[in-house]
């Protein structure tokens, strides 16, 4: 998962991410340390939100751009 490695690029904190899309903090601690997987509809969020596709959010690619 890069969810970590975008919100730094982002420069945003864990809080800010999880309030955007209406979790907690703890949450977007567990996915960036591997600890919970975000279900589809999470990472759909997640991916929206930080304009990539989800293949490059989970890792299945280096290719950030979405296919729309």
């Amino acid at each position: 998962m890069r969810i970590k490695e975008l919100r730094k690029q982002k420069g945003i904190s864990q809080l800010k991410l999880a309030m955007d899309l209406h979790t907690n903090q703890n949450t977007i601690s567990r996915y960036e340390t591997g600890k919970r997987e975000p279900g589809i509809e999470e990472l759909i969020r997640l991916a929206e939100y930080f304009e990539v596709s989800i293949d490059y959010l989970v890792g299945r690619t280096d290719n950030p751009k979405m296919n729309v």
